[in-house]
């Protein structure tokens, strides 16, 4: 690669949590890509999503990429309970709840503390990404000019949550769960049934009709399809990590905060920023739905469906170049703007 790349580890201390508690001895490991201008008006954050790390949300930046880090300098907080930053598999005590406005604080704490970021160009999310882009908008509204929600919404749905539901009470089930954050060993079973339930979800029944999971990922039939791009998935994070993350997607909300109360319209009304959203035609648990009734409350904002039956998975489009070329005219067109 011909740009810069940096990595690092931020210490927070003890970190005060949105709904109580303390964080002790707080971390996050970040990575950036791009060099920073001398006016710091070039930098985009690209937030991690659900069980991903920094390493899996490199493959779209590049000159010809969806960001481009010859013209941007990218940001890559991990989140907390991702296995790199603070997670139940590295830190003890782990608090009951750490929500998207912890991950914030603690980027806004690192953007000024390590490079003296004030204010940001861009927050780029996908899924949890998404949702900590919008939290971005709603929680320091003077300091970020724009977001893209890719397949993300301001506050998880009821509907989003009876998926969230089914996915922890998975876990919990599992005879190695102690009751309250962690596993006495890893749930090797409950992680099985965990990833062949999220494989329903992830991608849309027409997808499956046309049996992408065969003919795009290459798999030789369901079965594999399912062990390798699900079970397997899962299988190689923390369980313990895994719940966590849950929880902070489960709490998602940008009007949970006393300056909104609760207030989903005035807290999307209170962005300053540019909002692209980008939800997925067919995706199962963000739903267009949601963006659509997010966006007569926002200031500046545009909706642009991604025309696809990848479901979710057409926001981290990777295997797919249709929805990824999409992605990046859209995205590209906003960051220029």
């Amino acid at each position: 690669m011909s740009w810069a790349q940096q990595e690092g580890t931020f210490h927070l201390g003890d970190l005060p949590l949105h709904r109580g508690g303390v964080l002790p001895d707080a971390k996050v490991v970040w990575k950036t890509h791009g060099t920073l201008n001398a006016a710091r008006d070039n930098v985009v954050l690209y937030p991690t999503s659900y069980g991903a790390q920094h390493p899996d949300l490199e493959w779209l930046i590049g000159p010809e990429g969806i960001l481009d880090p010859t013209r941007w300098f990218i940001v890559i907080p991990n989140m907390f309970a991702n296995g790199l930053s603070s997670s139940p598999s590295n830190t003890a005590p782990w608090p009951a709840l750490v929500t998207a406005w912890d991950n914030v604080a603690a980027q806004r704490r690192l953007l000024r503390e390590v490079w003296g970021i004030e204010r940001l160009h861009a927050v780029y999310g996908w899924s949890m990404g998404a949702q900590q882009a919008y939290h971005w908008a709603a929680a320091y509204p003077d300091e970020v000019a724009r977001i893209v929600v890719n397949c993300g919404s301001a506050r998880t749905a009821v509907h989003n949550r009876v998926f969230l539901a089914g996915l922890m009470a998975t876990l919990e089930a599992a005879p190695e769960y102690d009751g309250t954050a962690l596993f006495s060993a890893q749930p090797l079973k409950a992680l099985r049934a965990f990833g062949r339930i999220y494989a329903g979800w992830a991608l849309s029944q027409d997808f499956y009709r046309a049996g992408l999971h065969l003919s795009a990922l290459g798999a030789p039939d369901l079965d594999t399809f399912l062990v390798r791009d699900w079970e397997q998935r899962f299988a190689r994070r923390a369980a313990a990590d895994l719940l966590a993350q849950l929880r902070t997607w489960e709490a998602g909300d940008i009007a949970d905060h006393p300056r909104h109360g609760g207030d989903l319209a005035k807290a999307l009304r209170a962005i300053e920023a540019r909002v692209l959203l980008l939800p997925g035609a067919t995706d199962l648990y963000f739903r267009v739905a949601d963006n659509e009734a997010e966006l007569p409350h926002l200031r500046h904002g545009r909706l642009l469906p991604i025309p696809s039956i990848w479901g979710h998975r057409a926001g981290n489009p990777q295997p797919n170049p249709p929805d990824a070329a999409f992605i990046r005219v859209a995205v590209r067109e906003l960051l220029e703007s």
